[in-house]
C-alpha cells in the first residue's frame, strides 16, 4: 500500500495495514481545542477557530482512550527503525507525551515550532499563544533510526539545526481554500515544517504515513522529495482537495535533497590507493596546517614520527597530545602550495572510483 489517500477512520484503517510497513508517521491529530462561545477580533468581527466535530470529545478519559487506540497502532505499522512524529499544543501534548511513554516509546527530541505570525489573544487575558511542541519517537530505545543531520545543517545555512524552528503560519496561496473561497482547513500545517521533518527523518522511496491527512501537506511534500505516501482522511470533504493537490504537486529537481547526499559517507579510500597511483611519494616529508615539518611518509602509507612510525590517525594525535585524532584532517604536503592530503583522497574517489 503507497502513493493513496484513504477515507474512513484512522484506527480502523490502520487495523488492515500490514505491521511494520511503514517508515515515517507525521500524526496532526484533534487537539481537543475546547473553545467555547464566539470568539471576537479587537475591531469586533468574528474569527473562525477550531470549532470542527472532529475535534470535539466528551471527556478527558474519552481523548485518551481515542489518542491509545490509534498511537497503538502507528506503533504496529511502524518499522522497527522509523520515525514517529506528533504535533500539538498545550491542550493535548502532554497527555499524548504520556500516553506514548506508556506504550515503551522513546523520545529522542521535542522540537518547538515557533509561528512567527501567531494570531493574537483577542481578549487580553493571557499570552499569545505562539508555539506548538511535536514529539519525535522511535518504536524503542535501539531503534537505528534515520537522521539526515548533514542534510538540515545545510538547510540551517552551515550551522547544526536547533530543536527550534521559526516558521509562520500558512497564510497568502499556501492556504487552501474551498469552492467558496474559505480556507479549507483549519489546522493545516506549513510545508516548511513538513519539509524539514521528512527531509531529517526519512530516505527517498520510504513509505511515508499521515493518519489525519486534513489538507494534504504531508502527502505533498513527501511526493515531491520522492516517498511515498498513506494519507488518511475521516471527513470525505477534504478528500477531492487534497487529491487535486496531489495531482498539481511537482518533483523538487534538488536531486541533493532528494538523495539526502550530503549525509551519504564517501567510499574508503586508504592512504595506500595514494601512493600507488602517486598522488602522495614515499619518503616526502609531512606537515601540519602551519607548515611545520612533522613527519615523512613511508612507503606503508605509515609516518614516521622521531624514529616511530605511526598511522596518520595515531601520529596526528600524538603530536597534538590527543588519545585520537582525524589524520586526515591533520596532515598536509607540499606541492605549489602547502595542501592536505584529504584532496588527493577526494582527487581519486573522483577518478579511479
Amino acid at each position: 500500500m503507497k502513493d493513496i489517500i484513504i477515507n474512513g477512520d484512522c484506527i480502523s484503517v490502520l487495523k488492515k495495514m500490514e505491521s511494520e510497513s511503514v517508515d515515517l508517521i507525521f500524526a496532526d491529530p484533534p487537539y481537543w481545542m475546547q473553545t467555547e462561545g464566539v470568539l471576537l477580533r479587537s475591531e469586533g468581527t468574528k474569527y473562525k477557530g477550531v470549532d470542527d466535530d472532529w475535534d470535539k470529545f466528551k471527556s478527558y478519559n474519552d481523548y485518551d482512550k481515542f489518542s491509545f487506540g490509534w498511537i497503538s497502532e502507528c506503533k504496529r505499522v511502524l518499522k522497527k527503525n522509523g520515525s514517529l512524529w506528533i504535533i500539538g499544543a498545550f491542550q493535548n501534548i502532554y497527555r499524548i507525551g504520556y500516553i506514548l511513554q506508556e506504550l515503551d516509546m522513546w523520545i529522542i527530541n521535542d522540537v518547538i515550532w515557533n509561528k512567527t505570525n501567531p494570531t493574537p489573544n483577542f481578549m487580553g487575558t493571557r499570552f499569545t499563544n505562539s508555539s506548538e511542541t511535536m514529539i519525535w519517537c522511535t518504536k524503542e530505545k535501539n531503534s537505528k533510526y534515520t537522521f539526515n543531520y548533514k542534510t538540515m545543517k545545510h538547510l540551517n545555512g552551515g550551522k547544526q539545526m536547533k530543536s527550534v524552528w521559526n516558521i509562520p503560519l500558512c497564510t497568502g496561496k499556501e492556504r487552501l481554500k474551498n469552492n467558496l473561497g474559505e480556507k479549507l482547513h483549519n489546522t493545516q500545517k506549513p510545508k516548511l515544517l513538513l519539509e524539514n521533518i521528512i527531509l531529517s527523518t526519512s530516505k527517498v522511496r520510504d513509505v511515508v504515513l499521515d493518519p489525519f491527512v486534513g489538507s494534504g501537506t504531508t502527502a505533498s511534500i513527501a511526493k515531491m522529495y520522492k516517498r511515498y505516501y498513506i494519507g488518511i482522511e475521516k471527513e470525505k470533504k477534504y478528500i477531492p482537495y487534497i487529491e487535486k493537490r496531489i495531482n498539481n504537486t511537482k518533483i523538487s529537481d534538488n536531486d541533493d535533497l532528494i538523495y539526502n547526499t550530503y549525509d551519504i559517507k564517501p567510499k574508503r579510500v586508504p592512504i595506500g590507493e595514494l601512493l600507488k597511483v602517486g598522488y602522495l611519494k614515499e619518503n616526502e616529508k609531512m606537515y601540519n596546517k602551519n607548515g611545520v615539518e612533522c613527519g615523512v611518509l613511508l612507503k606503508d602509507g605509515k609516518v614516521l614520527i622521531d624514529g616511530l612510525t605511526y598511522s596518520i590517525h595515531r601520529g596526528s594525535a600524538k603530536i597534538l597530545g590527543l588519545t585520537n585524532n582525524n589524520g586526515w584532517d591533520f596532515w598536509y604536503v607540499k606541492r605549489n602550495n602547502l595542501t592536505p592530503i584529504d584532496y588527493f583522497r577526494d582527487k581519486f574517489r573522483e577518478n579511479h572510483l
